[in-house]
């Protein structure tokens, strides 16, 4: 009777062993799906910005100059308003703004598109290099030319819509972007062109706006002496500014709903009265997700 009670236990193991070394061929044993931290849905925030602007004037002043000695030997010869006398220049300034948005999750990559709006008062003066007493020929005679000006550009508020790609690493949203900009700004120009043709040195001009007779410049070794001014200008307010965005940052959920944000930006901006200008923003903000 021993020997068949241990039979029938051995064969009740055998089926046992042999499932378990099967389970071992099959393979590991299936997972439940991966968790990622939501940021599909609609979104909406605040923002804090730091910001330096650069702008370019060099090519700013040649139109004024141009127009300014139209149809005269001096420009035809000497083209004075290729000339130049301002620089780039550089301004910083914090700034404020916000943003709203629409995110598509494809389990850790998210998708969106968003509208962002900053003000700031920025505003850059150009640097200065006058060009003064420049002896040159044009026609049959000689001219001491003297050419001076300024130039200033503000941009108060520009708006973007961008397009976002992010990839979630647990509680963190790293995205980058690129964007089309619409900015509001002001600009003014001077420009300033004066000297003396068959030069003497006697009473010249010191700038524009300070024409002089000609009696007063010409003796009888120099008939053609003259003093020549020809100030000019332009200016305009709430001039639009547009221009391409590019940048990265982070999104970090705090919360289900709520996030914070810091990111870096470069905007470049197309020629407006030939200045070329370029801002660099760092931001920092909260949102909402609903």
């Amino acid at each position: 009777m021993r020997w068949v009670i241990s039979a029938l236990l051995v064969l009740g193991l055998v089926p046992r062993a042999l499932a378990a070394d099967l389970d071992v061929l099959r393979g590991s044993e299936p997972v439940g799906p991966a968790f990622f931290t939501n940021w599909s849905g609609f979104y909406v925030g605040g923002q804090g910005s730091y910001g330096n602007i650069n702008a370019d004037f060099q090519g700013a002043t040649r139109p004024l100059v141009a127009s300014s000695l139209i149809e005269l030997v001096l420009e035809e010869d000497a083209d004075v308003s290729s000339w130049p006398f301002l620089g780039s220049g550089s301004a910083h300034a914090a700034g404020y703004g916000g943003f709203f948005g629409y995110n598509w999750q494809f389990q850790d990559v998210v998708i969106g598109v968003e509208g962002n709006y900053a003000h700031s008062e920025q505003t850059v003066s150009a640097s200065q290099s006058p060009i003064l007493n420049r002896l040159v020929n044009a026609g049959s005679l000689n001219y001491n030319v003297n050419v001076s000006g300024s130039g200033t550009l503000s941009v108060n508020d520009v708006g973007e819509l961008r397009l976002r790609a992010g990839y979630v690493m647990g509680s963190f949203l790293p995205y980058g972007f690129v964007g089309f900009v619409l900015g509001d700004g002001n600009y003014q120009l001077t420009s300033c062109v004066y000297g003396q043709q068959d030069p003497t040195g006697i009473n010249p001009p010191t700038g524009c706006g300070q024409q002089q007779s000609f009696a007063s410049c010409a003796t009888l070794a120099h008939p053609n002496c003259v003093n020549f001014s020809f100030p000019n200008s332009a200016s305009k307010t709430d001039a639009l500014l547009y221009g391409f965005s590019a940048g990265g940052g982070v999104d970090y959920a705090l919360t289900q709903n709520i996030f914070v944000r810091g990111e870096f930006e470069f905007v470049q901006f197309a020629a407006i009265a030939s200045i070329l200008a370029t801002e660099l923003n760092g931001r920092v903000g909260v949102g909402l997700r609903f």
